[in-house]
């Protein structure tokens, strides 16, 4: 399966904040044909013109909908961006401690997929390092959120979080998702002590780190597209995302 590779504008976000047009235009240049949108209702006009002018395409969004108030209208801004999976990007840990409070973020993401679908759009959820942290009957919060979730609701991984969080065998992980699985973020780092480092700081390209991707990915059948994505970076971002880039396109088949 060949698989899209899109840039999380979030990466960007300073160079965003300073000149949107700009950063598109650099996105574009460095080979990026997909991104992932990032704080869009409030730079939505000049991302709808940005995205057209330098030929980008935005499959995927994220924006804060189980614990905001305005879902239904970040939704519909959204599908104006041409975006067909609108992903909440966290949760916060406090809320994956129990079971009761996994089942009312379960049920919100569901309500909210029943509203998306009226517009041809999809609901998701990313990962951080507390949904594989905390543990519900000796499984993954991330597991558990997973099995009560309606099918048509999907799961973006951050191999990364998951792994801090305590997901050694994040292939493992993805196997037992499933198909739900239909988008990664994908972005290393050293390993220190003999683990994964948990400094933001560390994060490298994909491939520049100790994850053993080939295995990741093959455990990811229905993944649809590799998002390319740091926290933080030590150096230029935009050498980081061109590198990025180059580590993601081998592992998209």
């Amino acid at each position: 399966m060949t698989r899209d590779v899109a840039l999380q504008l979030y990466s960007v976000r300073n160079a965003m904040s300073q000149d949107i047009d700009r950063t598109l235009e650099r996105v574009a240049e460095i080979g990026f044909r997909f991104v992932e949108l990032y704080n869009f209702a409030e730079w939505h006009a000049p991302l709808r013109a940005g995205l057209a002018a330098h030929g980008l395409a935005s499959p995927t969004a994220h924006a804060r909908l189980v614990e905001g108030d305005n879902a239904e209208e970040l939704i519909d801004l959204a599908a104006e961006l041409g975006v067909r999976t609108l992903i909440d990007p966290m949760v916060p840990a406090e809320r994956w401690a129990t079971a009761s409070d996994i089942a009312r973020t379960a049920d919100r993401l569901a309500d909210l997929s029943d509203i998306a679908r009226e517009r041809g759009m999809r609901i998701g959820y990313h990962n951080h390092w507390w949904e594989t942290e905390s543990h519900i009957d000796g499984a993954t919060a991330l597991e558990a959120l997973a099995d009560r979730l309606p099918e048509e609701v999907l799961l973006e991984v951050d191999v990364y979080w998951a792994i801090v969080g305590g997901e050694t065998d994040a292939a493992g992980l993805l196997r037992r998702l499933g198909d739900r699985v239909r988008f990664l973020h994908v972005k290393d780092a050293p390993e220190v002590n003999g683990s994964l480092s948990t400094d933001r700081e560390d994060q490298l390209p994909v491939g520049e780190g100790s994850i053993e991707w080939g295995g990741v990915i093959d455990a990811a059948p229905a993944a649809e597209l590799l998002v390319v994505e740091f926290d933080e970076f030590r150096g230029d971002i935009f050498d980081g995302i061109t590198r990025g880039l180059a580590g993601a396109r081998p592992l998209a088949g």
